[in-house]
């Protein structure tokens, strides 16, 4: 059966009907949340005037205009914003993951590694800054952001070397930690971060256009927060590696900022209140739950009864993949929030404790296959999706995974033991064996993970 939409045609298994009503559900949020739509709908121009969420700024008393940015979905943006300031644009730099650049006709789309920065996130962040100290008082600048630009923009502290950056990164991301408490480190650990960009920028004028890949939409979290003030402290950096005991893992030159810090030798990240945010403004233009709300809007119109239970979702994957196993046979069986056929959309993010030899997967691969364990039983009546909306589930090239209950009987007629795959963090072989994962190819947007139960 071919794929709908944007997902690559799979080997399908049983209810053919009900997986193409699926892809067509997360084809639909992934639509509403295209980065170009949601620039082009923040930014109106008349003439010489330009408005942003009710600000206003006149153009002919602007004496350049400059676009700095960095995410995966860096290049859409940065199109929708060249054709909103025409020949006005004066110049511009944004740095996207390996993949994901698309033609610009003014700005300049730099690639670099993602997860792990490496030497082109730190040149990026060198070339941006060189750009941003370019702005003058009666200049605007426009920074687009969006998931990944953490990684993705980078300009180490003094003394700590991009390896013992990279490094720690890997330790934070095996480790369990959130995105919240990994960025609190990054912004520590940078000199662009946490709000410093703003502070390069600064006194022009800075807008910020946001598409959030993070849960509750939070500032100062999505990429490291450049360009909005930085609420956290040394205090809360420290707190981390204590929490997740990282004091013997992390390089000898990140405990030693991190300490400094503590003692008061290192300044601290822009705090609200700093003058440097006064002529700034920053607007989220899609989020998770607009693209949740587009995918029940649509399995209402494919004639199911159609929920959004929650964007907040943050647990561990297995957690999370038992979880809406869960909310499948309830409504199955008791016919609890709504009957079948129902749909119940939820969105968030989970994460991964890798030990110590992990397989091949993303936390969206193994949330999929947690389900498929406690689907087994149920047959096909209850399919369970999980979508990175990036269309790259962790290290791997796989947007996610859709299963039911037959998956798990599938993969061990093929010889595969779930349990065990799932044990070691090893979902990919699997899932692609059986015709359950999900291939987009680049999205470039990013609004977390999305997560889809169909019940017919």
């Amino acid at each position: 059966m071919a794929g709908t939409g944007r997902f690559a045609p799979q080997v399908l298994a049983p209810d053919p009907r009900g997986r193409a009503d699926m892809l067509a559900i997360l084809d639909a949020a992934l639509d509403a949340v295209d980065p170009y739509a949601a620039v082009a709908r923040a930014v109106e121009r008349r003439g010489h005037l330009l408005r942003v969420e009710g600000r206003s700024f006149d153009l002919a008393r602007c004496r350049a205009l400059y676009l700095l940015g960095a995410g995966k979905a860096g290049s859409p943006m940065a199109r929708a914003l060249e054709d909103r300031l025409g020949e006005r644009l004066h110049a511009g730099l944004v740095v996207v993951k390996e993949g994901h650049a698309e033609p610009t006709r003014i700005v300049q789309v730099l690639e670099a590694g993602h997860p792990v920065p490496d030497d082109r996130a730190v040149e990026a962040g060198r070339r941006i800054l060189a750009l941003a100290h370019r702005a003058r008082e009666d200049d605007l600048v426009f920074c687009v952001l969006s998931g990944g630009g953490s990684a993705l923009l980078e300009m180490p502290a003094p003394g700590i070397p991009l390896d013992d950056l990279q490094a720690t990164t890997q330790v934070l991301l095996a480790c369990g930690a959130t995105i919240h408490e990994i960025n609190v480190l990054r912004k520590h650990l940078s000199q662009i971060k946490g709000g410093q960009l703003a502070r390069a920028v600064h006194p022009a004028w800075l807008v910020t256009l946001v598409l959030s890949d993070v849960v509750g939409n939070p500032l100062d979290v999505i990429a490291s927060g450049p360009t909005v003030p930085d609420a956290s402290t040394w205090q809360d950096a420290w707190a981390v590696v204590t929490r997740y005991g990282l004091e013997e893992r992390l390089p000898p030159a990140v405990v030693a900022r991190l300490r400094a810090g503590l003692r008061g030798q290192v300044p601290e990240t822009p705090k609200p209140g700093d003058p440097v945010f006064e002529r700034t403004c920053t607007l989220v233009v899609a989020d998770n739950a607009q693209a949740a709300q587009a995918a029940r809007e649509q399995a209402a119109s494919l004639g199911y009864h159609a929920l959004v239970l929650t964007t907040y979702l943050e647990a561990q994957a297995a957690e999370v993949g038992k979880m809406l196993a869960a909310l499948g046979k309830e409504v199955l069986l008791r016919g609890n929030p709504v009957s079948a056929p129902a749909c119940l959309v939820l969105g968030g993010e989970s994460t991964v404790v890798l030990g110590e030899h992990p397989g091949k997967g993303g936390r969206n691969q193994e949330v999929a296959l947690a389900a498929a364990l406690a689907l087994e039983g149920v047959d096909r009546h209850i399919q369970v999706a999980a979508l990175a909306t990036d269309g790259t589930d962790g290290p791997t090239d796989s947007a996610g995974g859709l299963v039911d209950g037959t998956t798990c009987a599938r993969a061990r007629a093929q010889g595969m033991e779930p349990l065990d795959h799932l044990r070691r963090h090893d979902a990919y072989p699997l899932l692609q064996r059986v015709g359950d994962m999900l291939f987009t190819g680049p999205t470039r947007t990013n609004v977390n993970d999305l997560y889809v139960v169909l019940v017919r």
